[in-house]
């Protein structure tokens, strides 16, 4: 990495120039340069209308999660206890965790189907990091949180594409 103060070449990743003791922290950061991938790089979730989450206690039986996942037309619930957020029920955990035969939903607690403690994101979070998020654990949907912890709702590839399209009208 070359110093821009007095142009030696560092070793990659050097966090200071080894002759001028330059600050090159900074340099390892990805600029953004324009269009889409400005966007990416410092739009922040507070950007999308997100919607107010579905929300169910862990003690609620499934199949009243999966009424109101279906009455809301969304992939996911938000697990709750008082005003924190202690997990999150999807699509993929009733598809995959519930498929043995003669199963009585309305017996099943949501705590027993749910992922606990779900990755978050904040309103302050960009784009770049909610897309690498969702990669990294395979989501589909985030939840979004306040800095103590309470549901602000929830963020989707779909709200992300939506807002994306929105960008190239």
């Amino acid at each position: 990495m070359i110093c821009p103060a007095c142009g030696h070449d560092n070793l990659p990743g050097a966090e200071t120039c080894e002759v001028c003791l330059w600050d090159l922290m900074d340099l390892d950061l990805p600029a953004p340069r324009a269009g889409l991938q400005k966007h990416l790089l410092e739009d922040t979730l507070s950007r999308l209308p997100l919607a107010h989450p579905v929300s169910v206690s862990r003690h609620d039986p499934v199949s009243t999660a999966i009424a109101a996942m279906k009455q809301h037309r969304v992939g996911c619930a938000l697990v709750v206890e008082g005003e924190k957020l202690v997990g999150i029920l999807t699509e993929r955990d009733v598809l995959l965790k519930l498929t043995e035969p003669g199963l009585d939903l309305h017996r099943i607690p949501v705590d027993r189907v749910m992922t606990h403690d779900p990755v978050t994101l904040s309103e302050q979070d960009t784009l770049a990091v909610t897309l690498h998020q969702m990669s990294l654990g395979g989501f589909r949907h985030l939840p979004v949180v306040t800095g103590d912890g309470r549901p602000r709702g929830v963020v989707s590839v779909k709200d992300i594409f939506r807002y994306i399209f929105s960008l190239c009208r």
